[in-house]
C-alpha cells in the first residue's frame, strides 16, 4: 500500500464554504484528489475493518492545527496513525476564506486492504 502523498505548498484552492458542513465537502474532495489510488471504488463491504470519526481544525491558510478523535478505531491503532498521517500530509487544505478558520468532522470508512472512503463522499455499503 502506498502512503499519503504530501500536498504541494499552496496547491489547494480557496473554499467559499460558509459553514463547517459545506467545508467538509471541499476537504473530502481535496483528500480524495491526493489519495486516488487509496480510495475504495464502489460500495464498501458490509463488514469494515475500521470506522473512525475525526474532527479537524484548519486555520485561515489551510494548515491543520489540531486533530481530535471523536470515535477512534482503538482496535486498529495502525489505522488511527495512517489517517492522521494522511490528513497532515494533505495540508494545505482549501483555505476557509469566508469563515477565517474551520473545524469540520468526517467519518473514515476503512477496509482491511487499507483503502478508504469518507462518509461525505461514500458510495455506500453492500
Amino acid at each position: 500500500m502506498k502512503g499519503p502523498v504530501p500536498a504541494a505548498a499552496g496547491s489547494a484552492r480557496p473554499s467559499a464554504a460558509a459553514t463547517p458542513q459545506a467545508y467538509r465537502q471541499d476537504a473530502a474532495t481535496h483528500l480524495y484528489g491526493l489519495n486516488r489510488e487509496r480510495i475504495f471504488k464502489g460500495k464498501l463491504p458490509a463488514q469494515l475493518y475500521a470506522i473512525g470519526v475525526l474532527q479537524v481544525d484548519i486555520d485561515r491558510s489551510g494548515k491543520v492545527t489540531r486533530l481530535h478523535w471523536m470515535r477512534a478505531p482503538r482496535h486498529a491503532p495502525e489505522v488511527v496513525a495512517e489517517i492522521e498521517r494522511t490528513v497532515r500530509a494533505a495540508a494545505p487544505f482549501p483555505a476557509p476564506t469566508r469563515m477565517g478558520k474551520v473545524t469540520y468532522t468526517d467519518t473514515w470508512l476503512w477496509d482491511k486492504g487499507g483503502h478508504f472512503q469518507l462518509d461525505t463522499l461514500t458510495e455506500g455499503q453492500l
